[in-house]
């Protein structure tokens, strides 16, 4: 590795490989080191089960990239990348055969929710009607935003526990487990704040770009990005695995796409002592136990709405997954998980052969645990499919605890690579005006450790690289 490059970049997620579009795009030398096979990160699809079927290893709904200020900008779609959208965004169903359902139309979710509706419209309207100046300020570090009355007042929202929003704005069973079960991707206990917060902003998605998935599974995202890199001039060197920064080519910026653990047990002589006492300190939130099937057929939905929609949520009431998630983060495995189902392969049909249906499901579980509570989501899909566990061909099993070793920013199985609690949610991994700026002067941060977190957007690494640019353009003008 002799080469000299402007920027190098460790780490082929999605947030390293917009980190490296960025820098190619201002006309920078850098190359992407990827230590797997293959580069994506989480953005992977692997035949996990039985030939000629695709299943998605993390990731599978995004529709963060819709509505990133950057990816959205990029030519992904002319470089293979197509969505797939179900009628229905989720579906929530409930033991008596009904369930809420989320639309793509804000009139007609608040429609369907009956009574709940006016206030459902009420409390979203105004947020859908301006939601690209506040994508813009939320997919970004803490600063001033450009329409302070709009962050204002989504934040007097959200900023609060998802329990406490469900309670004050709904009345309705219905309505309140739905809120909940949205709220619940956040990975928080519903009764801490800003729980609230996740359920606003994925239902905001909702009602602006759908929850779509990648036409023919999540690796087609990571492959129109590294399209993208090379059509740029970047380079991606695969199978290169890195112990230590000193055997990576020279360069004026060292961007890395990886969890605070890593970059301490890479950078640790390169920082200064306070710094490396906040990326000690950093913390890592729930993992997740998922389970990847093949089924002889769709699943026998006992509510007809389930039919129509990509995503399911399997909770029951808003009581039972605030309990669920309770158990959770007290460090136990819930009896009665929260589960969020996905079936691609309904709309899909690249994703497996004939008859044959991929599915995926997963639920919350403490931090690196080995558990395989794979009985316990079937339990629960049984609920609301009786006669699922009769449809299975195949599974696939990944405890939290595999899920780290196979995607090592996972750090316990945490998909969003860090809690996002009141503190973490601004300022990660250290409350620093520049979050993506390291003490040393060539080193820059670009993992979901960085604001605005975990989620296919690539925004920590575009903002990571204007970092870098700007460091690069100060070294230029020193010469």
């Amino acid at each position: 590795m002799e080469t000299a490059y402007d920027a190098v970049v460790v780490g082929a997620g999605p947030n390293g490989l917009a980190a490296a579009i960025a820098l190619a795009m201002a006309r920078q030398r850098v190359v992407v080191i990827e230590a797997a096979p293959v580069a994506g990160g989480g953005l992977r699809s692997e035949p996990l089960t039985l030939p000629g079927v695709v299943h998605d290893l993390c990731a599978a709904v995004l529709p963060f990239v819709r509505v990133s200020p950057f990816l959205r900008a990029l030519p992904l779609g002319r470089n293979g990348l197509g969505w797939v959208e179900s009628p229905f965004v989720l579906a929530h169903p409930f033991e008596d055969g009904t369930a809420a359902v989320l639309s793509r139309r804000l009139n007609e979710t608040a429609a369907r929710l009956a009574e709940d509706g006016p206030a459902y419209r009420r409390l979203l309207e105004i947020f859908v009607d301006q939601a690209d100046p506040l994508f813009r300020w939320i997919l970004g570090p803490l600063r001033w935003p450009s329409r302070p009355a709009l962050i204002a007042r989504f934040g007097l929202v959200a900023l609060q526990s998802a329990q406490r929003l469900a309670n004050t704005w709904f009345r309705t069973p219905q309505a309140r487990a739905l809120f909940a079960g949205v709220a619940a991707h956040g990975m928080l206990p519903l009764d801490q704040p800003p729980s609230a917060a996740f359920g606003l902003v994925l239902l905001l998605l909702a009602h602006t770009v759908g929850w779509p998935l990648p036409r023919g599974g999540a690796q087609r995202v990571a492959d129109a990005l590294v399209a993208t890199l090379l059509e740029y001039g970047g380079e991606l060197r695969t199978n290169t695995r890195v112990t230590s920064l000193a055997e990576l080519p020279r360069a004026r910026a060292l961007l890395l796409d990886l969890a605070p653990p890593h970059v301490l047990s890479l950078a640790r002589s390169w920082l200064p002592v306070s710094y490396r006492r906040w990326l000690r300190r950093y913390r890592f939130g729930p993992g997740v136990c998922k389970v990847d099937y093949v089924l002889d057929g769709p699943v026998p939905w006992r509510a007809v709405d389930c039919h129509d929609a990509a995503t399911v949520h399997l909770g029951g009431t808003a009581e039972e997954i605030a309990e669920a998630e309770r158990a959770v983060a007290h460090g136990q495995c819930p009896d009665r998980p929260f589960v969020i189902l996905v079936q691609p392969s309904r709309f899909d049909p690249t994703r497996a052969p004939g008859t044959r249906q991929v599915v995926w499901a997963y639920c919350h579980v403490p931090a690196g645990s080995d558990r395989d509570l794979s009985a316990a989501i079937e339990e629960q899909i049984e609920r609301f499919a009786p006669g699922f566990r009769k449809r299975i061909l195949a599974r696939h099993v990944q405890t939290a605890a595999q899920l780290a070793e196979r995607e090592p920013n996972m750090i316990g199985g945490d998909i969003n690579c860090g809690v996002m609690d009141l503190r973490q949610l601004f300022f990660r991994p250290a409350p620093r005006r520049n979050p993506y700026a390291t003490p040393h002067p060539q080193l820059f941060l670009c993992s979901s450790a960085t604001p605005p977190g975990g989620g296919v957007h690539g925004m920590c690494g575009y903002w990571a690289a204007r970092s870098a640019l700007a460091r690069l353009t100060v070294t230029v003008r020193e010469r």
